[in-house]
């Protein structure tokens, strides 16, 4: 892409604002009072399980869907009052294949360059650098419908960019790939963000949460936090215990019952324990272990990741957590 950090405003500026954005369709609130910020250049993440809300806060950002109350902005602009103006500004890429399957990947690229109206003189160049860049100069004459799963995706965010956005909104734009192609995408990403693009991306993939510079938790249409992912493994206060037992079912089922256990997780074949008290927990266990149909073979202290991290918010473990340190 030829955009340059240079070109925009400060990047400590925010390019996106939420103030009690919400969504409700009759009883149902979708998008529940959301409020938030994301500055230009950042990579956002938006995290959480299916039906959370992600899509549909998406598309209000983009114009699609209108805000039941509550307003949004992009940089100043009402997104829902001045959604025409503002297509321009942004790339969108849907969840769902939604190019034209019949069409070859170039005249894709060519339709979606008129679509936004890129001038006559600049689009041959600027499609032979995107099929450069998105791997796709040996498919320029093969039918978007014919793609591989990976192959759509990126020739989908391709047609996203072929009009030199500023910003990007990616619905859930790994889904579905395989890990050679997922890790393309975000090798994509992160150029993109380095050339100054701000890219807003929803996934209900804990991992990608690592690779973002700032994520946004939400569950079930309301935000739990938002930090980067750093400070919001931070947040924890309380140890995460790992234990190796025998048989791990069994035992998944019994700790889950015992007391002083907020939760447990199969992670890697060994059980992950949520407690506010692991310490006291572990030494009682050593002391005398109160399961003798389980074999206890190890343990260990374990540092927590995006996905206990979402597990204690999403599931209200709040005695696990010190949610000061990110307001």
């Amino acid at each position: 892409m030829d955009v340059k950090r240079g070109s925009f405003p400060q990047m400590n500026e925010p390019i996106i604002s939420l103030a009690g954005l919400t969504k409700s369709y009759g009883n149902l609130c979708a998008v529940c009072d959301l409020s938030l910020e994301i500055n230009r250049g950042e990579i956002f993440g938006f995290l959480g399980a299916n039906g959370a809300g992600k899509t549909t806060t998406m598309r209000m950002l983009c114009g699609l869907a209108r805000p039941t109350t509550g307003r949004a902005t992009i940089e100043g602009a009402d997104v829902w009052q001045k959604r025409r103006a503002l297509r321009v500004k942004f790339g969108y890429m849907a969840q769902k294949f939604s190019l034209y399957p019949d069409l070859t990947v170039l005249e894709n690229l060519r339709f979606f360059a008129g679509a936004y109206r890129v001038p006559r003189r600049k689009m041959e160049a600027r499609i032979e650098r995107l099929l450069a860049q998105m791997d796709l100069q040996a498919k320029r004459n093969t039918a978007a419908g014919s793609l591989s799963g990976g192959m759509r995706q990126l020739l989908a965010l391709g047609c996203a960019l072929v009009h030199e956005p500023p910003l990007l909104f990616l619905d859930e734009p790994t889904s579905g790939l395989d890990p050679v192609h997922r890790q393309q995408m975000w090798d994509l990403l992160y150029d993109l963000s380095h050339n100054g693009i701000t890219i807003f991306v929803t996934t209900h993939y804990m991992d990608e949460a690592e690779r973002c510079t700032e994520v946004g938790f939400l569950h079930e249409g309301r935000l739990l936090a938002k930090a980067s992912p750093r400070t919001l493994k931070g947040t924890f206060k309380a140890k995460l215990l790992e234990l190796d037992v025998k048989p791990a079912m069994d035992a998944l089922v019994r700790l889950r019952e015992a007391p002083g256990i907020l939760g447990v997780s199969l992670r890697s074949g060994s059980l992950r324990i949520y407690a506010p008290e692991a310490e006291t927990l572990l030494a009682d266990w050593q002391r005398r272990w109160p399961f003798p149909e389980i074999s206890l073979l190890a343990e260990r202290w374990a540092e927590p990741d995006m996905e206990d991290v979402f597990t204690a918010y999403s599931q209200g473990y709040d005695a696990m957590l010190n949610k000061d340190a990110i307001r």
